[in-house]
């Protein structure tokens, strides 16, 4: 007779099976109720709807939103297709920010269908689907994208509520610039006759420094005797760079999120000291924080580690194979590997109070820090060797997050803009907060990105004479909160405050994080 784990083994090689079949929404009729039943009593499936599952991880915590969140677009692109083949499509607002590289899941997913019968269902998490019942576009206005049917790009311009301008802008215009010429648009505004929404989409292009589509739509839409008045939708106006030759929209994404937050950080910071004259106090200052620093960046991890180990490996007396306590601790490598990351970190701020460019340094050096934040782990056995390579070469997903980290293509795209615009950027306090925000925004490594990004904020404070700033665990809640306020609505003011009011105590000589009552 089988054992329980032979059988658990036994169901878990069926998930597998259908994992490898690229199914994560998965129904009752995929797999039998025995095999069913024993998956989701060990935590390895989990109900979303009546008769629907997800893959879950048998770790996650009563609430824990990570899987739903990580599965959402693949659940809903199975769950609509099974309900109403390809003949349903995402509303156009929902299409134009997805094409824009927005794939935050939505509080309320709304598709169009001639079946639907006006109607909600409700899913994990406090999100939901709304079923319009309603007539399709044609069938060159939509397309199939990530396995969901969507508007086109430009028929989602065309068709999109005019307040997708005002309340994401960030969306409207990384779509706007992801269109080649006039033509695209051209086709739908004339054959419809819509000359409201192309006195709306002139306005729009000519915002973003589009002058000649907005032109040339002017002048069709008259040569085609239709009167139209050219109107601005969104409600400010952006001195930002844009590229329009890439049909990628994720670089786009990203200069124009700096060039919106950027403004809101500046109002929020106390104003930079500036690089100190006396660089070896400023640098012994930062040495002296370093069991502080450790202590609570790595407990914001959830690594679970002391100030007396932390202690012990700066003063060079850990040893991994000779103390019983440092081998019972499971997290002494990470207290290791944040010790030789902080050493090289160090280094890159010397050569900023000397004179070097922040954005440079850290764009030649960022990745020694990681190299050296899990060179013990390698070293040990626990991670191989290859993944000390660098960037991700898989997607990842963020506990509890809405905000799904950009792919692994983007990802290539995007991390070289953000060094470019970290060094041309004037104000540290922006470098500061937006390079550690736009950082772990990006995600680019499987693991490390929350202590790489708070490596990279105090690199850059440094490069304003800022004192380093630890964020304490006590706050955790906070600054995980502040930085998903950021990723999904793209407010960075509770974020900006946040830091500010850190680095502010800092400056003061009252440091928020301490050591005080710490076991």
């Amino acid at each position: 007779m089988a054992t329980p784990a032979e059988k658990l083994a036994d169901a878990l090689d069926t998930l597998h099976a259908l994992q490898n079949k690229g199914m994560v929404a998965i129904h009752t009729d995929d797999i039998s109720t025995v095999y069913r039943q024993r998956l989701t009593k060990n935590g390895f499936l989990k109900e979303v709807l009546k008769g629907w599952y997800i893959p879950s991880h048998p770790d996650e915590r009563p609430g824990d939103s990570t899987s739903w969140y990580a599965n959402y677009w693949d659940f809903c692109s199975r769950y609509i297709s099974e309900k109403y083949g390809n003949s349903y499509i995402v509303s156009a607002d929902h299409s134009l920010q997805l094409h824009s590289g927005n794939q935050t899941v939505p509080a309320q997913l709304v598709i169009r269908a001639p079946e639907a019968s006006n109607f909600k269902t409700d899913l994990p998490h406090h999100t939901s689907l709304f079923h319009m019942r309603g007539e399709l576009p044609a069938a060159d206005l939509r397309e199939k994208q990530n396995g969901i049917m969507l508007y086109t790009l430009p028929a989602a311009l065309v068709f999109c509520g005019q307040s997708i301008f005002t309340q994401s802008p960030t969306d409207a215009r990384a779509a706007l610039a992801l269109i080649g010429d006039s033509s695209e648009v051209l086709t739908i505004l004339l054959n419809g006759g819509h000359t409201t929404i192309a006195g709306r989409l002139c306005g729009a292009f000519r915002n973003i420094g589009r002058d000649r589509i907005a032109n040339d739509i002017l002048k069709a839409m008259k040569a085609a005797d239709y009167d139209i008045r050219e109107t601005d939708p969104f409600e400010t106006k952006i001195d930002v760079g844009l590229s329009f030759k890439e049909r990628s929209p994720y670089a786009n994404r990203i200069r124009l999120m700096w060039n919106t937050m950027r403004n809101g950080v500046i109002e929020v910071s106390p104003r930079a000291p500036g690089i100190p004259q006396d660089k070896d106090t400023y640098l012994k200052a930062v040495e002296e924080v370093y069991v502080t620093d450790a202590y609570h960046s790595l407990s914001i991890e959830r690594y679970r580690v002391t100030p007396e180990l932390i202690e012990r490996v700066r003063s060079g007396q850990w040893n991994s194979e000779g103390n019983k306590d440092d081998r019972q601790q499971k997290d002494a490598m990470a207290a290791r590997g944040y010790w030789q990351a902080f050493q090289v970190v160090k280094e890159s701020i010397h050569k900023i109070l000397d004179g070097a460019n922040a954005g440079t340094i850290a764009d030649e050096e960022h990745q020694d820090w990681y190299r050296e934040l899990f060179g013990p782990s390698v070293t040990a056995g626990i991670l191989k060797a290859g993944d000390l390579a660098g960037y991700r070469t898989h997607q990842v997903y963020i506990g509890g997050s809405k905000h799904v980290p950009l792919n692994v293509p983007a990802l290539r795209d995007a991390m070289p803009l953000l060094f470019e615009l970290l060094a041309s950027e004037p104000e540290a306090s922006v470098r500061a907060v937006l390079g550690h925000f736009v950082f772990v925004n990006i995600h680019p490594y499987m693991d490390g990105n929350g202590r790489i990004g708070r490596f990279m904020m105090n690199v850059m404070l440094a490069s304003g004479g800022y004192p380093w700033t630890v964020i304490p665990v006590e706050k955790r809640a906070e600054y995980m909160s502040c930085l998903e306020t950021a990723s999904v609505t793209g407010d960075i003011t509770p974020f900006a405050k946040f830091i500010a009011e850190l680095v502010q105590l800092g400056m003061d000589g009252k440091p928020a994080a301490t050591l005080e009552n710490i076991k």
